[in-house]
């Protein structure tokens, strides 16, 4: 399949979105001195990515708002510390320096410069497609060298619908200009990124940096890899 345009995921896909987030945890614990509350930190961590994948997984679905999200994410894991006091307004202080921290971070994916030089090399249009808030996501970006590849950023606060919502890959097709049987998403989400671009007709690959057992998946990529550098040998 010769492809001329390629949607392409931020989060996990090029952006280290997991290490970088678990540097500002960190940055954000001792900001906080959470430590007055927790037995230790990772307590709270752990807590903190429970909840926060849960709540992704919801937000992608269209079932919670951004606004719970950023408050929950932070009150459940806050929940379980001894002798605090969570209010809303603390879930919204501890996120909002958290996700100041987050923005300045700019570690990629092991690998992503280099696909990103070659696939700009080879010709493809490039489109980002995230989930991500709007204004952490240019900061991402910026912050990691990975703005000017794209031609065209598409964010789902701007579609009005998250992946794996169809309205998502409608408004990313329109807006790309891009043909849906010319066209490939890579993604490390295989609901999101994976089945919704499956659903709206586009190839995708899944980029199975999590170690997903496939087996037993009612989802079927058009291409796996497991590391960044194996897309080369597809495109």
């Amino acid at each position: 399949m010769h492809y001329k345009d390629l949607f392409i995921d931020l989060d996990d896909t090029i952006y280290d979105t997991y290490n970088n987030a678990n540097v500002a945890l960190k940055e954000t614990f001792g900001e906080f001195h959470l430590e007055r509350y927790f037995p230790d930190s990772e307590t709270f961590y752990d807590a903190y990515w429970t909840t926060n994948i849960d709540l992704w997984s919801r937000y992608a679905k269209g079932e919670i708002t951004r606004d719970y999200l950023i408050v929950e994410r932070f009150r459940r894991p806050l929940s379980t510390g001894i002798g605090l006091r969570v209010t809303p307004q603390l879930c919204l202080d501890i996120s909002n320096a958290f996700l100041d921290n987050c923005s300045t971070k700019s570690a990629v994916v092991p690998g992503a410069h280099e696909l990103m030089d070659y696939l700009r090399e080879k010709g493809y249009r490039m489109h980002l497609c995230s989930n991500g808030f709007h204004e952490i996501q240019y900061k991402k970006l910026s912050a990691s060298g990975l703005r000017d590849y794209f031609d065209t950023v598409i964010l789902s606060e701007d579609a009005g619908a998250n992946k794996p919502s169809s309205l998502f890959f409608d408004y990313a097709l329109t807006t790309s200009g891009a043909n849906p049987e010319q066209t490939l998403m890579i993604g490390d989400n295989i609901q999101t990124d994976i089945k919704g671009a499956l659903n709206a007709g586009i190839d995708a690959l899944l980029f199975n940096r999590w170690g997903t057992d496939l087996s037993e998946s009612t989802v079927t990529p058009t291409y796996v890899v497991n590391a960044l550098g194996e897309i080369q040998n597809i495109l």
